[in-house]
């Protein structure tokens, strides 16, 4: 704790508390899994994208995505490696829902328009969360942040790009536009997480912030995100699917409809509107790979067998 206080980092080598470590893997494993599943919505429409430009740029995404998930899972299995577990525990807990990701992804994108609001605000949101963490006192995370932190700018411009396209499109277009925004918007205050027991009035110590692995609560998140993005939303031309939104002077804080946290957890446990069709194609991805893990496997364990 001395060296945390310090601002020291904690390296992967470094002894740490039982407490910190399980922290850890549950914090990067979910955000490596978020970035894998996090692509599913977004890749169902690389074959259908309206022009090549599209094409093309969704699918630099969604590359990303996949890339940023094969950073993070590395960096747990640093973590995980002393216990005795590797990457193929991790990706079983998530076949059998033991291994949670973002409720985002559970969700469908019916739409073109889904993967614009999906790139512009999902990702805005994400942003928010992963920069607070570049000071995380864990060394490899916030190394790893870094490079995330840059690409995902790239996706959330993309995003906006694609909004503003619609937006000034057909009224067909801005209707869909609209559709999807209204879909997404419950989802999206709810991607931060319940607000800390703190913050509702209960005595808790928040595990992330007590280890500086986060500087900001759920809550302050949520309102950082609406007071950037509300007014980008009305600027568009679009309206916000909540009319108890407002922002209270007295307070200096956004007041809005509370999203249904009963429904989210469920969510989050693996029951989500499009959970098990994207696990099972997760899962068989995995399966259809397995010979380039087991060939890899045999250099491994004789590099003598490596040529050269």
């Amino acid at each position: 704790m001395n060296r945390i206080e310090n601002d020291e980092k904690i390296e992967a080598d470094d002894w740490m508390p039982d407490e910190y470590r399980q922290q850890l893997i549950r914090l990067i494993s979910m955000h490596g899994i978020s970035e894998i599943m996090g692509a599913f919505p977004e890749k169902e429409w690389v074959p259908k994208a309206p022009t090549l430009h599209r094409k093309l740029a969704i699918m630099a995404k969604v590359q990303d995505e996949m890339g940023h998930g094969q950073l993070l899972l590395r960096v747990v299995e640093d973590l995980i490696k002393p216990l005795g577990k590797t990457r193929d525990d991790l990706f079983n807990d998530l076949f059998a829902k033991r291994l949670k990701f973002h409720n985002v992804f559970h969700m469908p994108s019916p739409a073109w328009a889904d993967a614009a609001i999906i790139a512009w605000l999902v990702d805005g949101a994400a942003i928010l969360t992963q920069t607070m963490m570049l000071k995380t006192s864990y060394g490899p995370y916030g190394r790893a942040l870094k490079r995330i932190c840059q690409e995902e700018s790239f996706h959330a411009k993309h995003g906006e790009s694609l909004c503003l396209a619609l937006a000034a499109g057909t009224k067909a277009q801005k209707q869909m536009l609209k559709e999807a925004l209204t879909r997404w918007w419950e989802p999206l205050l709810a991607f931060f997480g319940p607000k800390s027991a703190k913050e509702t009035g209960r005595s808790s110590v928040d595990i992330n912030i007590k280890y500086k692995l986060r500087t900001k609560t759920n809550e302050e998140l949520r309102q950082e995100f609406l007071t950037k993005y509300v007014p980008k939303i009305k600027k568009m031309g679009l309206a916000i699917p909540d009319a108890t939104l407002h922002f209270e002077e007295d307070t200096q804080q956004w007041v809005y409809k509370q999203p249904d946290w009963k429904t989210f957890k469920q969510i989050i446990k693996g029951n989500g509107p499009k959970t098990d069709e994207r696990l099972s194609l997760r899962r068989q991805s995995y399966m259809d790979s397995q010979w380039v893990r087991d060939a890899l496997g045999v250099y491994t364990e004789s590099p003598a067998l490596l040529p050269g």
